[in-house]
């Protein structure tokens, strides 16, 4: 262990300043609901989410400093270490519960209740913190040199940063305002479609296009060019090598899972066509062989990881400081002997003894992991679907040679995914919180009850939004494909009753081999191809506009340090802004008016007094247009001037 005796925090330990309050409590559950709802519809369109720790420290700041003329950076750090809780739960649920909808869909039963899924994504998110808090001297404390905690310290530098929080804030407040303005414009008001989409009839099979949306701009910034350009990579092996291939050597050939010829198939629904029967399977594959592989790579450090924070388990010097004070011992394992009784005993999660029992032993193991792993690679890098494909294989195998078959067994593993995911999710967004706590001088046990009252939060308004968007448009559907939860639907029916394409499965598992052996990152280019390429392609221009900045041999260093920081913070906002609307849109949709709804009647109205607007290719060129304006933006609040 490495312990830096020589490290003082920002806040000494002798002083107290205003940290657990009314004001950061409220702010934080705000926050922590906004941001989980936000989350869950953009991981839920494009399988991926983002870090809300900085957007809602900026926020705190601006609200706390500039309207209520408060002044405690520990006050801050409370709402960010509660806000950030929703969009760890909102990651874990939508991976994985999603699945529940889609089988209640198929099979005629009740979909999951709210009670259901906010008593799977609580225990879940309180195990992940129960599990990680006696590993918090170890990693956080005596490891200080060692483990960085990326998003934990930028987040403690930006809190730093006060003076200029309330400027920051605005940044992510423009973002949101604008994003919400255009994502009613085009798909509440439907002055211009939110896809642009061109088939391409000299080279059959394939087509191009893009989802001309603000979420996705600001995804493609915030994970840089070359994420994007990985996930672009995978988009183009499927839309413009696999797809054509399939229509050129087999258009008279019924290949499963469709039903009719290829040919037919192509000639009735187009590229679309191809990519939903066949490119879907290939890139599902990949992904989860990818998953696996992430997970086979990291075994050494895994394995080193969980041997080391076991031996510091609990360690550390006893202390009344402070800044050295956790929840009690008996309290945490109390808590988690309580937990585990409710995973068998309550009615609404369909655990037997024997799947608790699992969650217990896979949730320490991931959780304790992923605690010390975001230390080394950073939240981004955590393989937590690696983690949740792996629990799904060993659950769904154990589950089937007990006797749990058929549709009580499959739905049980998906129970036990949901809630080890979120385990993984929550236990690394916490320890990223402590950390910054460590280095700003918070009390950890304030921290880890704010922990709590973030995924309680998160807990019983993540059922809502699940069930709104459900409503609205449906998972597996153009407005919510649910790309990871679909796999793991996928992966749990593959192995209960063996009803996969195993051959396209297997071609996909097999292209992510080769991308391992070229040395490319495995899962965003499997993701690229599991998905659209109208998703990856407006991720690639936020990513090429991170790629010009970083570039410019005019910029200073400073410079371009400063110009990311106000791309990333307005494209939080433009995430939030239009996940809020998107939710927004979906209350719309289930409102009804006769043999309509509300959503529909807004829709038709512009569309309706504005006949061109209803041509494809007129509203093609307005949502380039508008995409191109919206790209614009983010380029002039990149070189934004801070007020002084």
């Amino acid at each position: 262990m490495n312990e830096n005796k020589d490290f003082k925090p920002f806040v000494p330990a002798n002083k107290t300043l205003p940290e657990f309050t009314s004001t950061s409590i409220i702010l934080g559950i705000i926050l922590a609901i906004v941001f989980g709802g936000a989350n869950a519809y953009l991981g839920l369109r494009v399988g991926m989410t983002v870090s809300a720790s900085i957007p809602a420290a900026v926020i705190s700041m601006g609200i706390i400093r500039k309207i209520l003329r408060k002044d405690s950076i520990l006050e801050n750090n409370m709402v960010q270490t509660i806000g950030s809780a929703g969009e760890s739960v909102a990651a874990g649920a939508i991976f994985t519960l999603p699945a529940l909808f889609l089988w209640a869909g198929e099979w005629g039963t009740s979909a999951p209740s709210l009670i259901e899924i906010a008593v799977i994504a609580f225990i879940g998110g309180a195990l992940g913190i129960l599990f990680m808090v006696p590993l918090r001297k170890a990693l956080i404390v005596q490891e200080h040199g060692t483990l960085p905690y990326p998003e934990g310290k930028a987040c403690a530098e930006v809190l730093m940063a006060g003076e200029e929080g309330g400027d920051k804030a605005s940044t992510v407040f423009a973002g949101l305002g604008i994003a919400a303005a255009y994502k009613f414009i085009t798909d509440g008001l439907k002055l211009f479609p939110s896809e642009v989409h061109y088939e391409i009839p000299a080279y059959k099979g394939s087509g191009v296009g893009m989802d001309v949306l603000p979420a996705l701009l600001g995804v493609g910034y915030i994970c840089g060019p070359k994420i994007s350009s990985y996930l672009f990579c995978g988009g183009i092996l499927g839309w413009f090598v696999l797809m054509p291939m399939i229509v050129l050597f087999g258009p008279d050939i019924v290949l499963f899972p469709a039903d009719v010829s290829i040919s037919q198939l192509y000639a009735e629904g187009g590229s679309f066509a191809i990519w939903s029967n066949y490119i879907k399977y290939i890139g599902a594959g990949a992904v989860a062989c990818g998953g696996v592989m992430s997970l086979v790579k990291s075994l050494p450090l895994i394995v080193k990881t969980f041997r080391e924070a076991l031996k510091g388990f609990g360690k550390g010097v006893a202390s009344d400081e402070r800044t050295n004070q956790d929840l009690n011992i008996k309290i945490i394992l109390g808590g988690i002997v309580i937990l585990a009784l409710a995973i068998w005993i309550v009615p609404v999660i369909p655990i037997n003894l024997f799947g608790a029992f699992l969650i217990v032993i896979f949730g320490f193991f991931f959780a304790t992991v992923s605690s010390r792993m975001v230390g080394l690679v950073g939240s981004s890098n955590n393989p937590v679907s690696g983690m949740t494909i792996a629990t799904l294989l060993v659950a769904t195998i154990a589950l089937k040679a007990t006797g749990s078959t058929g549709q009580g067994g499959m739905i049980a593993a998906i129970a036990i995914g949901g809630v080890i995911c979120i385990v993984a999710a929550i236990a690394g967004d916490t320890s990223q919180d402590l950390k910054t706590g460590y280095i700003l001088g918070a009390t950890p046990k304030k921290q880890q009850i704010g922990e709590i009252i973030g995924v309680l939060a998160s807990s019983l308004a993540i059922g809502g939004v699940l069930y709104l968007l459900h409503i609205a448009w449906g998972y597996g559907s153009t407005e919510l494909p649910a790309p990871q939860a679909t796999l793991m639907k996928m992966i749990v029916e593959g192995v209960m009753g063996g009803n996969l394409p195993w051959t396209l499965v297997g071609i996909g598992a097999f292209i992510a081999i080769i991308v391992e052996i070229l040395g490319i990152p495995v899962l965003p280019f499997a993701i690229g191809l599991y998905l659209p390429i109208h998703l990856s392609t407006p991720m690639m221009v936020g990513g090429i506009v991170k790629w010009v900045i970083e570039k410019r041999k005019n910029l200073n260093e400073k410079q371009k340090k400063d110009a990311d920081s106000n791309g990333i913070l307005y494209s939080s906002g433009l995430i939030a802004g239009e996940g809020l609307v998107g939710i927004f849109l979906a209350i719309l949709a289930i409102i009804p008016v006769g043999d309509s709804n509300v959503s529909e009647i807004v829709g038709g109205f512009l569309p309706g007094i504005i006949p061109f607007l209803s041509d494809p290719n007129v509203g093609n060129l307005i949502g380039l247009a508008a995409f191109a304006l919206l790209t614009l933006s983010l380029w002039q609040f990149c070189f934004r001037k801070s007020k002084k």
